[in-house]
C-alpha cells in the first residue's frame, strides 16, 4: 500500500481557474472568440518546446508572442500592440471554477499541505487566491518560472518537492492536464485527475492513480484509498 501523500500539489491555469472568460477578451479585441484555446494551446506549445531544448521561457512572453502571432491578419478593433495587452490582461482577472473553494477547504480540514506548481506566474495565483478568500489555505505558491524547466519535465517536480522538503512520493499533483499527469507520474509523484468534461483519458500517457469529477471529491478518494 503506498504511503498517504501529505502534500497536495496543484496545477492552476484550468486546474482552478476558469479560463472560458478569455474567449470575452478575443471579441472585445474583434477577434474570434474560439482562438483563446488555440492561443493557450500554442503558448504550451511553445514553452515546451523551450523546455526539451534546454531553456526556460517567460509565460508572459511566450503569450504575448503567440497573441501577436494569432492576431496578424485578423481585423481588430484596435491596435495590435493594445489588443495584445488587453487579452494578457484578461489572466490576471480570472475566477475559480466553482468545485475549487469547496474542495480546497474540505482537502486543508483533512491536514493536507497544499501548494501550487505552475507554468504561469506565482502571482497571478496569489491574486486568484486572494479574491476568492482562499489563500491562507496554501502554503506556499510555486511557478516553473523558479524551477530549472517548465511542467512536464522531471526537473519542474523535483524543485516542487525540493522546495517544500518532502519526497516525490509523499506528493499528490491535482491536474486537468493528462501531459502534467503523466510528467508528475515519471517524476515519483501520485496522480489525481480533475475531469470535468467527461473526456476520455489518453493511452499514451501515464495513467492517473486517481480521477474525480470535482475538486470537493478528492478527500475521500484519498481517504477509501488509504
Amino acid at each position: 500500500m503506498n504511503t498517504a501523500p501529505s502534500v497536495i500539489v496543484f496545477d492552476v491555469n484550468e486546474t482552478l481557474s476558469d479560463m472560458s472568460p478569455m474567449g470575452a477578451r478575443f471579441s472585445e479585441a474583434g477577434a474570434p472568440a474560439e482562438l483563446a484555446r488555440l492561443w493557450f494551446a500554442t503558448l504550451l506549445r511553445d514553452g515546451f518546446a523551450l523546455t526539451a531544448s534546454g531553456d526556460n521561457g517567460s509565460f508572459a512572453g511566450i503569450g504575448k508572442e503567440a497573441l501577436r502571432g494569432l492576431l496578424t491578419g485578423v481585423e481588430l478593433n484596435r491596435d495590435l500592440d493594445a489588443a495584445v495587452e488587453h487579452i494578457m490582461d484578461g489572466m490576471t482577472g480570472l475566477g475559480l471554477h466553482p468545485d475549487v473553494p469547496e474542495g480546497i477547504r474540505a482537502l486543508t480540514a483533512a491536514g493536507f499541505r497544499l501548494i501550487t506548481l505552475s507554468n504561469g506566474p506565482a502571482r497571478i495565483a496569489g491574486k486568484l487566491f486572494t479574491t476568492a478568500g482562499i489563500r491562507d489555505a496554501f502554503e506556499m505558491l510555486l511557478s516553473v518560472e523558479d524551477a530549472p524547466a517548465w511542467k512536464p519535465a522531471r526537473a519542474s517536480y523535483e524543485y516542487a518537492a525540493t522546495t517544500a522538503g518532502t519526497d516525490a512520493g509523499r506528493m499528490l499533483l491535482v491536474a486537468v492536464h493528462p501531459w502534467d499527469i503523466h510528467g508528475a507520474a515519471r517524476a515519483g509523484l501520485r496522480t489525481a485527475w480533475l475531469n470535468r468534461t467527461g473526456a476520455a483519458y489518453p493511452g499514451h500517457f501515464e495513467a492517473p492513480e486517481f480521477t474525480i469529477t470535482s475538486l470537493p471529491d478528492l478527500p475521500t478518494a484519498l481517504a477509501t484509498a488509504g
